[in-house]
C-alpha cells in the first residue's frame, strides 16, 4: 500500500480536516489544526506531504519519527499540529485496512466508555448557572466554565468577587456532587492566581485549568500548595519533551494534551503513559471537530489514567456548524448519562461525510480569537 495524495479542507466553524488517500482505495482522515492558524497548519501539512507520497502508510512510528526529527527545527504548535493530523489519518488507514479499531491496534481498550464534560457559557462568564442546569438535565455529571474575564497582573477584589459569584451560582444550581472545572484560560497571572485558588477552595471544584500560562510553569510550585483543588494544564504543550518538566516537578495533577496539537495519537499515547508513571491523570483537550474527538476516544480507551473527556458539541464557538454535521454515523457519539462509548468501528470508528466536507470547505473560514484590552488600553490575555 502506498500513499498517493494528501488533501486539506478548511471547514466551518474553525476546523481543518485532512484526507490521506492510498493506491488501494483505503482512505484516512485526520484533524490538523491550530485554532486561528488553520491556513498555516494546512501549509505545514503540504510541506510534510513531500516525504509521505509513495510511502507505505502503515509504518506509522517511522513516519512520525522522520516527520518530527527530519527537520532541523522541530516542535511547537504549527509543526506538531500538522504532524498530529497526519498521524491520526495514518492510524485511521491502518485500522481500516486491518478491520479493527485504533484502540485494538494500541493493545486493546482498558475501558468501554468514558465520562464526558460539557462546556457552559462563552468567553465571558454569563448565565452559566442556567447552562449548567441544562447540561445536568441532559445527563452530564461534570461541566467546565471560564472562571474570569480579563485580569490585570494585580487586579481589584471586585473581579475576584465576580468570579466567586459565578462559580457559586453554578455550584448552587447543580448541587454538591456534579464536577465543576474552572478554566483560568491563561487570563490569570500569578498574583491573582494565588488569591483565586484559595478563594475557590470552598466550592469543591473538580479542577482548576491553566492556573497560569504554561510558559510560567515555575509559578506552579507556589500555587500548588495553596489549596487541595487539582490543578490541570497542557493544552498548549506539544510533545513529550514539553511535558517532561511539568511531570518531573510534580505540581500538576491532571494533564490535558490535545490529540490534534500534541503530535497525534502516537505522541499523545506516549505522553499519557509518561503521566501514569507520575500518578497524574489525563483529561484530553478537545474543543474541536469529530475527527479530533474520535482520535481522543481511541487514546482514552487505552490510557488507564484517563478519567474524563472534553467535547465540543454545542460549544459557543460552533455557531455555523457542529461536530455531528460532518459524520454519517453521528450515533457513534451518542452520550448516555454523561458517558460516551468508545467507537468500535475500524480505524477511528467514524464515517466522514466527504460531500458535505467539500461543500462547507467551499465556504471555508478565517476564524480568529478575540483581541481583548484592559481599560488602560494594554493587551489582555483572552
Amino acid at each position: 500500500m502506498k500513499i498517493t495524495k494528501l488533501t486539506t479542507y478548511l471547514v466551518p466553524p474553525r476546523w481543518c480536516f485532512l484526507k490521506i488517500e492510498t493506491d488501494e482505495g483505503v482512505v484516512g482522515w485526520g484533524e490538523p489544526v491550530v485554532e486561528g492558524r488553520a491556513h498555516t497548519v494546512a501549509a505545514a501539512v503540504e510541506e510534510l506531504a513531500d516525504y509521505l507520497i509513495g510511502k507505505d502508510p502503515r509504518n506509522i512510528e517511522d513516519h512520525w519519527t522522520v516527520l518530527y526529527r527530519g527537520g532541523f527545527y522541530r516542535g511547537g504548535a504549527i509543526h506538531m499540529s500538522a504532524l498530529a493530523g497526519i498521524d491520526q489519518a495514518l492510524w485511521d488507514i491502518k485500522g481500516k485496512a486491518l478491520g479493527v479499531s485504533v484502540s485494538q491496534l494500541l493493545g486493546g481498550p482498558v475501558r468501554d466508555s468514558i465520562r464526558m464534560y460539557s462546556w457552559i457559557g462563552g468567553d465571558r462568564p454569563a448565565d452559566t448557572a442556567a447552562a449548567a442546569k441544562d447540561a445536568v438535565a441532559r445527563g452530564f455529571s461534570a461541566v467546565k466554565m471560564n472562571g474570569t474575564e480579563e485580569l490585570q497582573f494585580v487586579d481589584s477584589y471586585a473581579k475576584v468577587e465576580a468570579t466567586l459569584a459565578n462559580v457559586a451560582a453554578v455550584r448552587e444550581a447543580v448541587g454538591p456532587h456534579v464536577g465543576i472545572g474552572v478554566d483560568f484560560h491563561g487570563r490569570v497571572h500569578k498574583p491573582m492566581a494565588k488569591i483565586l485558588i484559595k478563594e475557590l477552595e470552598q466550592y469543591k471544584l473538580m479542577f482548576i485549568e491553566e492556573p497560569v500560562l504554561s510558559e510560567n510553569y515555575e509559578a506552579l510550585k507556589e500555587l500548588a500548595s495553596l489549596g487541595s483543588t487539582p490543578l490541570a494544564l497542557g493544552e498548549r504543550l506539544y510533545s513529550r519533551w514539553d511535558f517532561k518538566r511539568i511531570l518531573s516537578e510534580g505540581y500538576i495533577d491532571i494533564i490535558q494534551p490535545d490529540v490534534s496539537h500534541a503530535g497525534g495519537i502516537t505522541e499523545t499515547r506516549k505522553i499519557a503513559t509518561m503521566a501514569e508513571a507520575y500518578d497524574v491523570a489525563v483529561a484530553l483537550h478537545c474543543p474541536l471537530g469529530p475527527i479530533a474527538l474520535a482520535a481522543c476516544l481511541q487514546v482514552d480507551a487505552v490510557s488507564y489514567n484517563a478519567f474524563i473527556q472534553e467535547q465540543s458539541l454545542g460549544i459557543h464557538y460552533n455557531e455555523s456548524n457542529d461536530l455531528l454535521d460532518y459524520v454519517k454515523n453521528p450515533e457513534v457519539f451518542a452520550y448516555d448519562k454523561g458517558y460516551v462509548t468508545i467507537p468500535q468501528g475500524p480505524g477511528l470508528g467514524i464515517e466522514i461525510n466527504e460531500e458535505y466536507v467539500k461543500e462547507r470547505a467551499a465556504v471555508g473560514h478565517r476564524w480568529r480569537n478575540p483581541v481583548w484590552r484592559h481599560k488602560d488600553g494594554s493587551f489582555a490575555e483572552w
